[in-house]
């Protein structure tokens, strides 16, 4: 699987002829890699409705058609008011299969309104594609259930936001490391805008220092092969 970094906490994991994009913030976002009409996913995956994550997700899945996962209330809206169909529904704790793979929502620690005003809970994601488990904390802050995602299946990468103000920080996002207990992690949602500078560096020395996992910092546009 090929993870690949476009910007702030969108993502691109690929394999063979699967293509998931998660939180689409592209049009606006700062540090893009990518436009938004440079992808073509088969699936596209939300954690919340902020519009740092919402981003071009109406407009990629109409000219795509690929399959959309996202809370239910997130769903409902992006059927009945943007009248995209091929969208999956689940709450927290649901899984929704698709070939070659899994995703299941579990729960993130934050806020969630989309740009029309939908209000949900947020969500972290658990993306099982051939056979390796990519976990996608969200915008979450730090608390302790974060050990429990790990126990039911042994997380090989998790992604981690680490800019602070509106997300834990990177000095959280260590211990959040420590609960996870993924192989590898992966920071983002950092640097995009000045209130969630960090120092993503300093941030590798500490998780590697304290836990097992190796750090990889990825620049926008940059892929890591899992």
């Amino acid at each position: 699987m090929d993870i690949r970094f476009l910007g702030h906490a969108c993502f691109e994991l690929s394999e063979g002829d699967t293509r998931i994009l998660i939180d689409p913030f592209l049009t606006g976002n700062p540090k893009a890699a990518a436009s938004a009409a440079e992808l073509s996913p088969t699936h596209i995956f939300l954690t919340h409705g902020h519009g740092d994550h919402f981003g071009d997700v109406v407009d990629i899945a109409k000219r795509t058609g690929a399959q959309v996962v996202a809370i239910v209330e997130i769903a409902g809206e992006l059927q009945e008011q943007h009248g995209l169909e091929n969208v999956a529904d689940p709450n927290l704790g649901g899984t929704v299969e698709f070939d070659g793979g899994w995703v299941r929502l579990v729960p993130a620690w934050h806020t969630s309104t989309t740009p029309s005003g939908t209000v949900s809970v947020p969500a972290g994601l658990v993306v099982h594609l051939n056979g390796k488990t990519v976990y996608h904390l969200g915008d979450t802050c730090l608390f302790s259930d974060l050990q429990l995602v790990g126990r039911r299946d042994p997380i090989d990468v998790a992604i981690i936001p680490i800019g602070g103000h509106y997300t834990m920080d990177r000095h959280d996002a260590v211990t959040a490391a420590e609960l996870v207990g993924a192989g590898t992690v992966i920071p983002c949602h950092y640097d995009t805008f000045p209130p969630i500078e960090t120092d993503a560096q300093a941030f590798k020395q500490d998780v590697e220092a304290k836990t097992s996992s190796k750090v990889v910092v990825l620049q926008p546009g940059e892929t890591h092969a899992v």
